[in-house]
């Protein structure tokens, strides 16, 4: 049986306040007793109960985490760099999945309102269209920084990359490959960071003298099968796209597999390109252009300003963004 810090003041004739100001080395507790209290806490292998304590200071030492999906290889990027950050300040890390369900993430954020946690690093879903379910949790004084996938007119931090640029780029080197008409895959009418990144196709689009044809703007949805019997028809039109621009990494299997069974050769007939950080990218047939975002670092910095504000007594979050830009990796499916 583990010793409690009752037991310790029990065992010393103390009370449960002076042992613990003794254990944290308060400066109101006198050498030697704080002297007896460490001896004794060895001898009898004390384990401080940081839940307990937590309790006691109204925190809990933890964030919370909300993602869409972790099959993403960026979102699973981003979580190494929020743990790397909150290791270094003693907090603890819970992953919450929303499956891309509005439902869910506000059932979570309702939760996070009872003292589960002490802030939320959030990326919304793809359903997300409206911010009462955050701005509640951010009013009930938890501290809440977007990354990734953000909502515009909440009022703090958020960290995302530079997405517009990004897609510009992206499409201007297929339309430098020779590509005329270029097709869009997006996942969400709502999400700004879809809508960001069609933007910046159709630009791209637009200052080379090509149209935006809407008939090329795909919005898939989260069911594997129907996403790819939707890029499957595209492919077969009479109008097929002879370049796509795939705007989350999810999108890229579905249109390798489609083009396999229709016997169109990437690149030669169809030049493909995703916003992706697949380690597998390299390796795929044909190895895989890919807008590669810092997903590490944008985690990382996300949890670094949201720790820092828990650092600090009545510390607020700015109402900024943060961008950390991306980089155009190309590979031979646009080649």
């Amino acid at each position: 049986m583990s010793i409690t810090i009752k037991g310790l003041a029990r065992e010393l004739n103390l009370s449960v306040s002076t042992i613990s100001k003794a254990l944290t080395d308060s400066h109101e507790i006198s050498s030697e007793t704080k002297q007896r209290v460490l001896e004794l806490a060895r001898k009898l292998n004390y384990k401080p109960n940081p839940y307990a304590s937590s309790l006691r200071r109204r925190r809990s030492k933890t964030i919370a985490v909300v993602l869409p999906a972790i099959a993403d290889s960026f979102f699973s990027l981003a979580i190494n760099g929020i743990e790397a950050a909150a290791s270094d300040k003693d907090y603890h890390v819970l992953i919450y999945l929303t499956h891309e369900s509005f439902a869910k993430e506000e059932a979570m954020l309702d939760d996070f309102q009872h003292g589960r946690v002490d802030g939320i690093l959030i990326s919304v879903s793809r359903e997300t269209a409206q911010s009462k379910h955050i701005q509640d949790v951010m009013n009930n004084g938890i501290p809440v920084v977007f990354f990734d996938r953000i909502i515009e007119e909440i009022a703090t931090t958020k960290v995302t990359t530079n997405d517009f640029e990004s897609s510009y780029q992206a499409t201007s080197h297929l339309i430098q490959q020779g590509c005329k008409r270029l097709c869009y895959l997006g996942i969400s009418k709502d999400l700004s960071i879809s809508n960001t990144r069609m933007e910046g196709y159709k630009k791209a689009l637009t200052d080379n003298g090509l149209p935006v044809e809407e008939s090329n703007i795909l919005y898939c949805t989260n069911e594997d099968e129907a996403d790819f019997q939707l890029i499957k028809k595209t492919l077969k039109g009479k109008k097929r796209p002879d370049g796509i621009v795939a705007s989350v990494e999810k999108l890229t299997t579905p249109v390798y597999v489609a083009c396999e069974e229709l016997g169109l050769s990437i690149p030669d007939d169809v030049k493909v390109l995703s916003f992706s950080n697949l380690y597998t990218a390299p390796i795929l047939n044909p190895a895989l252009t890919t807008v590669t975002q810092p997903a590490f670092e944008m985690g990382q910095k996300a949890a670094e300003i949201l720790l820092k504000c828990l650092g600090k007594k009545n510390s607020k979050l700015d109402n900024e963004s943060i961008v950390i830009p991306s980089s155009l990796t190309i590979r031979a499916s646009t080649l």
